[in-house]
């Protein structure tokens, strides 16, 4: 029999097995009694284990904790944030209290797909395996999105781009659902004629297709796609990457702007890093000179014109620039009073050692990975750099992952 001490940061309950070696068992909750079974059985519940409310919960690889009360599960959460910052040498790092998405706010989601014969199978890989559990629901999906999962599935088996594998990338956009359906055959005159017929039974906009590694082609398009990053309109490209809640969104661009430095002029310059679409450029453009720099050119290309529509592409840009090939140097980072930077799961790379030897007076760090950002942050503690402040943002509800925003200075 073993006792839970803790959650650990994969959102495993985390126990003391023989010789003092920790042993990980999902599911499971500190206090909690277990016996070792295959699989492992909870003899004593805690207080704090509620209902999961998925059906799927347990098998789908989406979701760790459902089954943990809501309060303890954000102190968890939270302490992922304040455990990162003092892994990085700010063990007294002022934490905001955390944002919590709720349930059904999830815009954007990517479809496994495995056809067997018959048997066409659409949803998400089930916990560490390849296998694609078939998705009946999904409580953290906006409703728009989880009300396609079972036409979506009946649409595909009739289609011959698949024969035996793809995906389905979903995004919720201000004129509806963005399909990007990514294929291992190409679509036939028929496969057309079924997509334009259930973008139009179901109001989705634009259907693209990308077969194997091509670049997606518009199969549909009875609207242009658009969405609003507070006031600034863009299309973006199908499956653009967008952050994951429209709740989530909002916390962390207000972060960011409560952020920034206090003496900015419309003459101040700010460096963006890793702008994507535009989620902070147009807010932050209403503060100073923004100099917006993306590795993706479709993305780069989609902020652009999104600026030059809201009529202040004159006084910001927008360059397409790989920074961990091209990182801008201590030269190139004098002439910022601020730099904001929202960089993937894997950080900043080359770009963050620069960064910190540049002594830029406020750097604004946008983080989906705590590990990433003690790794990071630790170089600009190094570099005499203080923590203002760090917001925690639940953008991946029932998960492991954290979203962040931490503010530094320089001393």
């Amino acid at each position: 029999m073993l006792t839970i001490e803790r959650v650990a940061t994969d959102g495993d309950g985390m126990a003391m097995g023989a010789e003092g070696k920790p042993v990980y068992i999902p599911f499971t909750l500190p206090g909690e009694t277990v016996r070792m079974a295959d699989p492992p059985e909870v003899e004593t519940a805690s207080a704090d284990r509620i209902a999961a409310p998925c059906q799927h919960f347990g098998t789908c690889g989406g979701c760790a904790l459902q089954h943990w009360r809501e309060a303890p599960y954000a102190a968890w959460k939270t302490a992922l944030l304040a455990d990162a910052l003092r892994r990085a040498g700010y063990p007294d790092a002022p934490i905001a209290p955390i944002t919590l998405t709720p349930p059904g706010a999830r815009r954007r989601v990517d479809l496994a797909i495995r056809r067997h014969g018959a048997t066409l199978t659409v949803g998400l890989h089930a916990r560490a395996s390849t296998t694609v559990i078939d998705l009946a629901e999904c409580p953290i999906l906006h409703p728009a999105l989880a009300s396609l999962l079972a036409p979506l599935r009946i649409l595909l088996r009739s289609l011959a781009l698949l024969r035996r594998e793809g995906s389905a990338v979903l995004n919720l956009l201000d004129t509806g659902t963005d399909l990007l359906l990514h294929t291992d055959a190409p679509a036939t005159v028929p496969d057309r004629t079924r997509l334009a017929e259930f973008a139009r039974a179901h109001g989705i906009p634009r259907i693209a297709i990308a077969h194997g590694k091509s670049t997606p082609e518009i199969a549909v398009l009875l609207d242009k796609p658009r969405i609003d990053f507070d006031g600034g309109i863009v299309t973006p490209a199908p499956g653009a990457f967008l952050q994951a809640s429209r709740e989530g969104e909002a916390a962390i661009r207000a972060a960011v702007i409560a952020g920034l430095p206090g003496k900015l002029t419309s003459k101040s310059r700010i460096a963006e890093f890793y702008a994507g679409n535009g989620t902070l450029t147009f807010a932050l453009a209403r503060n100073a000179r923004i100099e917006a720099f993306e590795g993706d050119p479709a993305a780069a290309a989609a902020l652009t014109e999104g600026l030059r529509a809201a009529g202040i592409a004159g006084r910001n840009s927008v360059q397409a620039r790989d920074l961990v090939r091209q990182p801008l140097t201590v030269k190139d980072l004098a002439a910022y009073a601020a730099v904001v930077l929202d960089p993937p799961f894997a950080g900043a790379g080359p770009q963050m050692a620069t960064l910190a030897a540049s002594g830029v007076a406020r750097i604004i760090y946008v983080s989906c990975n705590p590990a990433v950002l003690a790794r990071e942050a630790k170089l600009l503690h190094d570099a005499g750099y203080r923590v203002l402040s760090a917001t925690p943002v639940d953008q991946f509800r029932w998960s492991s992952r954290l979203e962040s925003v931490v503010v530094f200075s320089r001393k």
